[in-house]
């Protein structure tokens, strides 16, 4: 969840946890395909949010040092009242070196909001010691429906101009492109996909799950402009709710795919 320092957004810990348990799920499923051997020493969790999964790893592996960069001060102080085992950095992962050879690097739901992947894979996998992972998991979410329509709903109507600029996440190379990336590094690479088909519950639910995210730059860019944000939610909110109606038993379907790799160095 990192920005460049040239467009600081505003992250709400409270609205991000409001569907933790989906959220977390796909964390969980690149956590448990970590190799059985691994055995780290050094740590480093990538836009590490609230420090749950960092966390989890110091749990996983106490003799490690455990370290969490996160660029949102918000979120990094709700990490570091969850763990103080664990060593809490403030910062943007466009600029991070590790400073030493790292056995294990995760960036879960982080990268895809930082640009130039052709440099930035390698680079990271540079940063790994002998047998060293990177763990990786990226929504890929720029061509889905709800991403669409808030874009679309974006460019039209009378906070277009104040959006106009306002950087989202871009689209992802494909699977194919990460391969070749990480294998050129030298890296071994396990590359896939899943959609999961999230069953949401409570009013505009598909707004309020993007509104923890995705829409995060967008209400950064019209936190000025009170009235014209509660405009372009209110356009977004009839536009998603047209586009994923509520179901009669109360859950709103939203199919969410996702991209994982674990790479690990020779």
């Amino acid at each position: 969840m990192i920005l460049s320092p040239s467009d600081p957004v505003h992250w709400d810990p409270e609205t991000y946890n409001r569907f933790e348990a989906e959220r977390d799920r796909a964390a969980l499923d690149l956590l448990v395909r970590l190799p059985d051997d691994l055995q780290p020493r050094v740590i480093w969790d990538l836009g590490c949010g609230d420090g749950h999964h960092a966390s989890l790893l110091k749990r996983r592996y106490p003799a490690a040092e455990v370290h969490g960069l996160e660029q949102s001060g918000d979120m990094l102080a709700d990490a570091r009242a969850r763990d103080d085992r664990v060593q809490w950095r403030q910062g943007d992962i466009a600029d991070w070196t590790a400073g030493q050879p790292v056995d294990l690097i995760l960036a879960n739901a982080s990268l895809q909001w930082l640009g130039r992947h052709d440099q930035l894979f390698p680079r990271l996998a540079g940063q790994l010691d002998s047998r060293g992972v990177l763990a990786v998991q990226m929504p890929m979410a720029f061509e889905t429906r709800h991403h669409s329509l808030m874009r679309e709903v974006a460019e039209d109507g009378p906070w277009a101009g104040t959006l106009r600029d306002v950087s989202t996440i871009a689209p992802l190379p494909s699977a194919e492109v990460y391969y070749y990336l990480l294998a050129g590094a030298g890296a071994e690479v396990d590359i896939w996909s899943t959609t999961y088909l999230h069953a949401l519950t409570g009013e505009n639910a598909v707004l309020t799950w993007m509104s923890g995210t995705a829409l995060r730059p967008y209400l950064t860019a019209l936190a000025s402009a009170p009235g014209l944000k509660s405009a372009y939610l209110a356009a977004l909110e009839e536009a998603l709710n047209r586009a994923f109606p509520k179901r009669s038993d109360g859950v709103t379907l939203l199919p969410f795919p996702r991209l994982f790799l674990v790479a690990r160095a020779r």
